[in-house]
Order: C-alpha cells, then structure tokens, then sequence
C-alpha cells in the first residue's frame, strides 16, 4: 500500500495537538508527543487511521477558524478542550495513534520502570488482581438473546 502524506498543514496541526494531548514532563523527564522522535513515529503509523485524521484535523481547522497551530497557546486550549467534548470516531482514532505511539518511546518506557522491549518473548509481569470485584457482573442476569 503506497504511503499517504499528511499535508504542511496537517502535519502541523497535528503536532500542536499532540503536545496538547500529552504534553512534556520535567517532573518525570519525558518528552511530549510532539518530540522529534515520538512525532515521526505518529507520522509513519497513520496507516490505517490516515483518514480518520485527516478528518478530525479538518474539524479541528474548523472550530480553529484556520491553522490550529497557528493560534496562540491559550486560544488552542480551548479549542482543543471544545474538540475534546465534541469527540468522534475520528478523534478517537487521532488520539489512539498518539497514544500508541507515545507507549513505545524507550524514554517514557523506562520513566514508568518498564525495561523498553517488546513484550514477547520474555513476556512481563502482571500483579494478580482482586477477582471478587468481578462479582457484581457474574451476578447479573445475561444481557443477550439466546438463539434458537
């Protein structure tokens, strides 16, 4: 499948969100998603998603009233906070590759203690839970038809 580009604008505007969606920390010594790093990451994993974004990066230029990276810090905070509200299937898919993205950066892995690998083959450790709180719903009647 050839590679679709983002255009100069969206590109932009997508890094200006993606410092807003997660911003950098000197307290835990992480960059934010808008590092050079973590920012090519995002770029090169839209694959599927390519036009999901390009989607919400148009309503964000619409509730922007133009180039959302173009606004000054305060007035994208509250464009940014009414895209959050108004959501969408197309935000939601923004954010997920953010996100993912984000995770598998070796400095913020190693900021939440995690070694920065792969989970698989050597796998990691997951504290047992508490297997009572389950309870609630094993309770409940199903939810679903039983078919004929």
């Amino acid at each position: 499948m050839p590679e679709r580009l983002l255009s100069h604008e969206d590109v932009s505007d997508l890094r200006a969100l993606a410092r807003i969606i997660i911003p950098p920390s000197a307290a835990y010594g992480v960059p934010g998603a808008d590092d050079d790093l973590i920012f090519s990451d995002i770029c090169r994993s839209l694959d599927r998603d390519h036009d999901d974004v390009c989607r919400a990066l148009a309503d964000l230029r619409a509730l922007s009233g133009g180039a959302f990276a173009d606004l000054d810090a305060e007035r994208r905070k509250q464009v940014s906070s009414v895209f959050r509200e108004k959501g969408g299937n197309a935000l939601a898919a923004l954010v997920r590759v953010v996100l993912l993205c984000y995770y598998r950066d070796d400095r913020v892995m190693i900021s939440l203690g995690q070694e920065p690998r792969s989970p698989f083959p050597k796998g990691h450790t997951v504290e047992q839970g508490d297997l009572s709180l389950l309870d609630p719903v094993r309770a409940r009647p199903p939810i679903w038809r039983k078919v004929k």
